[in-house]
């Protein structure tokens, strides 16, 4: 820590650091050169990412690096860019890292009267981004006003020139002033005030006025409170600020720009000579407008009343209509009977080729038939099988072991019933049964001469 950064170098030449010598140089030119104002011209202004601007400020012989940090660079109103020129406020600081002599600020104001263009022309592309100045927004002052607010100061002679024009032009209408300051840093606050109160004392319209002067003497009227009060106002409103060629931020906002307070006067007070003149044209032209109506509708008459008949002949031709549509109303009912007896009878027709008891006769009939055929055909049919079961019979006959056994024969079947075809089929002692043509017999094998007889050598 350097407790005193004035400190002479000791005898014994001490040795510093690049670090400590732009240490003690930065705490230095903070120490002396706090919170000084310095004019001149921007130059390689850059905005990097970070939202810090840096610039160097310049003069025709001389410049200087600024710092402009993020937070301080938020409340700056007008836009920066190369070849301003403004005023800043801030601190002499030393960059240590490169040893760069430098401006730490906190303020950026543009310088001189151009400083005041440029506050004008940002506040008045802010508000024109917003839409205060879009014709949509504006309104239309009122043809026949009656009672007019006039926010002015009641001392200059801007009240005496427009309640002149009044007294000219319109008498009748009812002025009342709201008294406000039109220059100066507290006039801004009154003026707000004024507008804010007229607004709310059901005038047609208000005028908004002051005589000429200087930017200066006329920037409570370039504002932006003031602004935002002109075009929160229900009340339609001329801005007359100023000479011809002076123009405001509230002659922006305002529904209407008048050059001059007294011409702001002619618009909202009508002639009364020119009023009269146009009734009495007015007043011309309605009695013959009225004549030409009386004498189109008078004609109208004449022709609706010879169009116009008597009722009773009216009521002839209706009732000479009622009796054709009574006769169209008949033919066309017996038109549609007959052609409902006619879908009926086909109907009818159809129905009865479809009734039940003719098919029921039909089926009867043919039963019958089939009865009397049925009786033929099975005696037929007993006939053919006679004659079939004959020739089979005689077939089998032919056929038939039983006359073979008829002729002498005799089947042997054994115990089983089946037929000894083969002697083999035997053995000795085997009993058989001998079917005859009429009857059987019990028999009993004693030799089927399949052994072979052993006779004795001996014997």
């Amino acid at each position: 820590m350097i407790k005193d950064p004035f400190a002479r170098l000791g005898l014994d030449r001490e040795v510093l650091t690049v670090s400590q010598l732009n240490g003690r140089a930065r705490v230095l030119l903070e120490d002396v050169f706090t919170g000084i104002w310095v004019e001149g011209e921007i130059s390689n202004l850059s905005r990097p990412a970070s939202g810090h601007v840096y610039f160097t400020l310049k003069d025709s012989s001389a410049q200087v690096r600024c710092a402009l940090f993020r937070q301080n660079a938020a409340r700056v109103r007008q836009a920066l860019k190369d070849g301003l020129q403004v005023k800043v406020r801030g601190k002499v600081s030393l960059y240590e890292g490169r040893g760069d002599y430098q401006l730490i600020l906190d303020t950026v104001e543009p310088a001189g009267d151009g400083a005041l263009r440029l506050a004008f022309e940002a506040l008045k592309n802010k508000l024109d981004e917003e839409g205060l100045f879009s014709t949509d927004r504006k309104r239309a002052l009122p043809q026949h006003p009656q009672r007019i607010g006039i926010i002015t100061s009641p001392t200059g002679a801007v009240i005496r020139d427009i309640i002149s024009v009044f007294r000219r032009r319109a008498p009748q209408v009812e002025l009342i002033l709201v008294p406000t300051a039109v220059q100066g840093r507290e006039a801004i606050g009154q003026i707000v005030r004024a507008l804010q109160l007229a607004d709310r004392g059901g005038f047609d319209a208000l005028i908004l006025a002051r005589g000429g002067g200087s930017l200066e003497d006329l920037w409570c009227f370039n504002e932006e409170p003031v602004a935002r009060a002109i075009a929160a106002c229900v009340t339609p409103i001329v801005s007359a600020v100023g000479h011809e060629t002076d123009v405001s931020i509230s002659d922006f906002v305002a529904d209407v720009r008048a050059p001059t307070p007294s011409a702001a006067a002619e618009l909202l007070a009508p002639d009364s000579s020119d009023l009269l003149r146009r009734v009495e044209n007015l007043q011309r032209r309605l009695l013959s407008r009225m004549r030409e109506k009386l004498m189109r509708e008078q004609l109208k008459l004449d022709g609706l009343s010879r169009r116009l008949r008597h009722p009773g002949e009216r009521l002839r031709q209706q009732a000479q209509r009622l009796d054709e549509l009574d006769m169209r109303m008949r033919r066309a009912f017996e038109q549609h009977m007959h052609k409902q007896q006619l879908q009926v009878a086909h109907l009818q027709s159809r129905l009865a080729a479809q009734h039940p008891g003719r098919t029921l006769g039909f089926l009867r009939q043919r039963l019958d038939s089939l009865a009397v055929r049925l009786p033929r055909a099975i005696r037929e049919q007993i006939k053919t099988r006679r004659l079939q079961l004959q020739s089979q019979v005689q077939t089998l006959q032919v056929v038939s072991p039983l006359a073979t056994l008829g002729r002498g024969y005799s089947i042997l079947l054994d115990e089983r019933g089946q037929a000894i075809r083969k002697a083999d089929q035997t053995h000795t002692g085997q009993r058989l049964t001998a079917r005859l043509s009429e009857g059987e017999l019990q028999v009993r094998v004693e030799d089927n001469h399949l052994t072979p007889v052993t006779l004795s050598l001996l014997d």
